[in-house]
């Protein structure tokens, strides 16, 4: 009886040292969590508790560990935004204030007489430039502010997106020419139904179309439209003098222009709106580029799925128009 009672107490007794040293390792990680929160608390977001996986408050500091990470990524993306405004406001400086000082003192002297004849006609010429050129810049930072809050509005119809298209084509043929642009457009004739958001997918293509007349330097464009039951594959391209290596991962970030002077064309805004509505689509835009030879956008949009019912009475209603 008595080795029963002492095996008992022996096994009591580690047991007891046992959840002692469990007790005294749960005090420690706990000294270590606190220790974490602080410096977290404190700014540094680098910090990480260390836990394996016998350790009792493992999911604690796994938690710590997340709410760590999800914390920096959100600061980072905060800082971000604030460079992006911060290059806004730069950009807002030069885009609108310096041509608006320069439209007001052409109108001063048309106003004042100062100019007459054909000089007056060329002040008048460069002053509607001016005057379409804050129009542009107005437009995109609008768009720009509603995309980037969130508050810009979809309106998802079945459309055909070749005959689409063509009509949003049919608008540029004029600039094109104007540019001296030879141009090649390759569009399949069948129908092609998918959800779209026509505005949007119409600024897509105002946006690279205004892009390659206005940065390319080429005077060849091409746009080609490929097709299958998964998506459409909108290809566009351009014999400019194409883009740097160095600034092709850029181009679609907002407020980014590859010319950096005071001189360059364009506000940065024009290809981030684009990736924005291709993004809205749940789609994908890309760019390829050889310095010197062209640049190559490609722009992947999913079809989405399309009743059978609704192609057929789109198909009735477009035999009847």
């Amino acid at each position: 009886m008595s080795i029963y009672l002492l095996f008992a107490l022996v096994l009591a007794l580690l047991i007891i040292a046992y959840l002692v040293s469990v007790l005294r390792r749960v005090q420690t990680q706990l000294a270590l969590i606190k220790d974490a929160l602080e410096d977290i608390k404190n700014g540094n977001l680098n910090r990480r508790v260390l836990a394996t996986e016998s350790d009792m408050t493992r999911q604690i500091c796994y938690g710590i560990n997340e709410i760590a990470i999800n914390s920096q990524s959100q600061l980072i993306q905060q800082k971000q935004s604030e460079q992006a405004y911060k290059r806004l406001m730069a950009s807002l400086s030069h885009d609108v204030k310096t041509p608006l000082a320069s439209l007001v003192g052409y109108l001063e002297a048309i106003e004042s007489k100062i100019v007459v004849g054909e000089e007056k006609d060329e002040y008048i010429h460069v002053a509607s430039d001016k005057a379409q050129h804050l129009k542009g810049f107005v437009e995109n930072l609008f768009e720009w502010v509603k995309l980037d809050s969130g508050e810009q509005i979809f309106h998802f119809e079945i459309f055909d997106l070749n005959e689409l298209s063509r009509n949003i084509i049919a608008d540029w043929i004029p600039s094109l020419e104007n540019s001296h642009f030879e141009y090649e457009f390759d569009i399949p004739e069948t129908e092609y139904f998918m959800h779209i958001d026509t505005n949007a997918y119409t600024r897509i293509l105002n946006n690279l179309f205004q892009n390659i007349i206005t940065h390319s330097e080429g005077d060849n464009m091409a746009l080609r439209i490929f097709e299958n039951e998964q998506q459409a594959e909108i290809i566009i391209t351009d014999n400019g003098k194409g883009i740097s290596s160095d600034n092709l991962p850029h181009i679609f970030e907002r407020m980014y222009q590859c010319d950096h002077s005071r001189s360059a064309k364009g506000n940065g805004l024009g290809l981030s709106i684009s990736k924005e509505l291709v993004s809205a689509h749940k789609g994908t835009i890309t760019a390829a580029s050889i310095p010197g030879s062209g640049t190559t956008f490609t722009i992947l949009l999913p079809k989405g799925a399309v009743p059978k019912a609704m192609k057929w009475l789109l198909g009735a209603a477009l035999v009847f128009e």
